[in-house]
């Protein structure tokens, strides 16, 4: 498991003209396979008209990559696509680019030109979105700890969540995956072995 990964925060889109073609471009977030799947379906029917509906997709979990050139002479349309997600490290998008055809034959280059600048000019309509690998934990400490606990946590840029006053306190904390091990020297150094952290599971979080 990655201690971080980038995504896309929302759907995008934009259009380029190259030649009398127009191409579309459309990104999205999305999580599964089906999601994907739906997301060019609703493309292609909206676009029913259209000469190409291209696409390419990279998922987290499972790894998954997938492209068509939906007609494209291989290797020009759907292939540049994936290229531009895999060296943006964007995992869980979706790239359709619609082909509208202008009358006029782009050749291979102009292909992949074409597809790549509507594929960047819709990313750049939307932003990027890092999440980080967390470990949630809870521990329980006395009132007079509390004003050295927090500072722990902000130390190893964690976070603090729900917490709960009762004769003790009961905090809910986040904690980057990588630092674990410093919060928790840290935690027994400065409560003289008193205050532990009881590890739940783990999340990512936006960073």
């Amino acid at each position: 498991m990655e201690n971080s990964y980038v995504t896309i925060k929302e759907y995008a889109t934009d259009e380029i003209v190259e030649k009398r073609s127009r191409f579309i471009g459309y990104v999205a977030p999305v999580t599964t396979e089906q999601e994907a799947t739906d997301f060019i379906n609703k493309i292609k029917q909206k676009h029913y008209d259209a000469r190409h509906n291209v696409f390419a997709y990279v998922l987290r979990e499972p790894a998954i990559s997938r492209y068509s050139d939906d007609g494209e002479p291989q290797g020009t349309a759907g292939q540049p696509i994936l290229k531009i997600l895999e060296g943006e490290k964007l995992v869980d998008c979706v790239v359709v680019v619609t082909r509208y055809f202008g009358g006029t034959l782009l050749g291979t280059g102009g292909l992949v030109r074409a597809y790549t600048d509507a594929t960047l000019a819709a990313l750049k309509n939307t932003e990027r979105r890092k999440l980080c690998l967390y470990q949630r934990m809870t521990a329980e400490y006395n009132y007079d700890f509390h004003g050295r606990f927090t500072p722990l946590v902000y130390g190893v840029e964690g976070r603090i969540g729900e917490t709960v006053y009762q004769h003790n306190i009961l905090a809910e904390i986040f904690v980057p995956v990588e630092r674990v091990d410093e919060f928790r020297s840290a935690l027994i150094d400065s409560s003289r072995g008193t205050v532990f952290a009881e590890n739940k599971e783990t999340i990512y979080l936006d960073n």
